[in-house]
């Protein structure tokens, strides 16, 4: 059967460019369909722009910090619009960038919505039907915002803040997660008063808990109000703003209201259900291994799996998909040991289990912790505390989880996962010379558990 395209890509995001470009460089013909702009969630709306917004907010530190070191700092003031500009500007040109590199590849790019019409057949959004040998599904992820309280309407999904005309003084974020409370630290550091409703007991679900009462309560120390075991009751809109109102019966006035409770596969509307494809209960493209799906033809990446809804995942499953199907070599993506960070002020740095994943696997773990005052707090005057918790295997001395919460933990933690990835035993980071001062040297000169956890015991 001869076919319009050896590839044809569903989605411009991280997963499915790189996908593209490398399938491209295999000597396959690629088309990659986009109908918002390239570069997808991460580049466009997600965490790029995001990490900027973290870079704004950081500068109020700065600068109250700086006088504690003999700096005489004047006035300051933030300029909302004027940031969102420059914030604008560097999307576009980094949207460029992907643009250029598809081209140079010889991919062709269509700025129009694709969506599945039977076995190998893409529906175009001019009308157009192409097919392809194989269809790679790289729609990532969206926001979930149905809310399930009289006014959720009035509220915004995370997605909204990056375009906001003016700053919202006061914000509520509902959520503790990643992302509700990656905002709620930006916003507050940008001078707004901010509070969190999340409705499990605590936040940051999924991480170590040690980690995330310590980040509860530097947030809290920041002036961040967490509302936990509450949820929404309803939202009105009034002269003045807007109010909510919880089930515990507490009243909270907003400018905006966001709605930060996780996303879900994007999905929705593309026709795998012409192909016979069953998606999972989250919408998920169900998949074995980097790419597959029960459908020879039909693949998928990235968050659209619902797996590790991470940009670095999706690109390394898109090169592999890539390198697999069109390269001649079978590759393969670990799940495993994958590092990730929560880009609050202080940062979350994390890597390998917790201890409730462990003891849950009934694995004997000792605990090394060093909870401690940063140097660059002292002159400053902040109460602020940095935490770094090593769990060591006890039966083989190896590394299984490291944690840190603190300034720069995400670039820590990248290096820690290198070592882990390694193998390495807390003998070797026993044996690491320690750079003096600094913070990460507190990772190699933990000496004596302060805690040991056996089964049974």
């Amino acid at each position: 059967m001869s076919f319009d395209y050896d590839l044809f890509v569903i989605g411009g995001g991280s997963g499915g460019v790189r996908a593209a470009r490398i399938a491209a460089t295999h000597g396959a013909r690629v088309a990659v369909a986009e109908e918002y702009r390239v570069g997808g969630t991460c580049v466009i709306r997600g965490c790029v722009p995001k990490k900027l917004m973290v870079y704004a907010a950081r500068y109020g530190d700065a600068f109250t910090d700086a006088v504690g070191f003999g700096w005489s700092v004047g006035e300051t003031r933030f300029d909302w619009p004027a940031f969102v500009a420059a914030k604008d500007r560097e999307i576009t040109r980094l949207e460029g960038f992907y643009v250029a590199n598809l081209d140079r590849s010889k991919v062709e790019i269509l700025r129009t919505r694709a969506t599945l019409e039977g076995e190998h057949r893409v529906r175009l959004g001019d009308g157009r039907l192409v097919t392809a040998a194989h269809v790679l599904v790289a729609t990532g992820g969206r926001p979930f915002r149905e809310g399930e309280f009289p006014g959720a309407e009035l509220c915004i999904a995370s997605e909204e803040l990056f375009d906001l005309k003016r700053q919202p003084q006061r914000l509520v974020v509902v959520g503790g997660g990643y992302i509700a409370l990656e905002f709620a630290s930006i916003f507050a550091g940008l001078g707004s008063q901010v509070t969190v409703v999340y409705r499990g007991e605590e936040i940051l679900r999924g991480f170590d808990m040690e980690i995330r009462r310590h980040l509860h309560a530097e947030l809290d120390h920041r002036g961040i109000e967490i509302v936990t075991e509450d949820v929404l009751a309803s939202v009105e809109k009034t002269s003045v703003g807007l109010v909510a109102t919880t089930r515990g019966g507490r009243r909270l006035d907003a400018d905006e209201i966001v709605l930060a409770i996780g996303r879900r596969p994007n999905t929705a509307g593309l026709g795998l259900d012409s192909v016979g494809l069953e998606l999972a209960a989250t919408g998920a493209v169900p998949v074995t291994g980097v790419y597959a799906t029960r459908l020879p033809w039909l693949h998928a990446v990235g968050d659209v799996t619902d797996r590790i809804a991470l940009t670095p995942v999706a690109i390394r499953e898109g090169h592999a998909f890539a390198d697999t199907v069109f390269g001649g070599r079978e590759v393969a993506v670990s799940h495993e040991l994958v590092p990730t960070a929560v880009f609050t002020t202080p940062e979350v740095g994390t890597v390998g289990f917790g201890e409730e994943e462990l003891r849950a696997k009934g694995i004997g773990y000792d605990v090394y912790r060093s909870n401690f005052r940063p140097m660059g707090a002292a002159l400053a005057g902040r109460g602020t505390r940095a935490l770094m918790k090593i769990l060591v295997e006890a039966e083989t001395d190896r590394v299984v989880g490291v944690h840190i919460v603190g300034a720069d933990a995400a670039e820590m933690i990248q290096l820690v996962a290198v070592a882990m990835k390694m193998g390495a035993k807390k003998a070797d980071f026993d044996a690491t010379m320690a750079l003096h001062p600094s913070a990460a040297e507190e990772l190699v000169t933990m000496r004596t558990p302060s805690q040991h956890w056996r089964p049974g015991a």
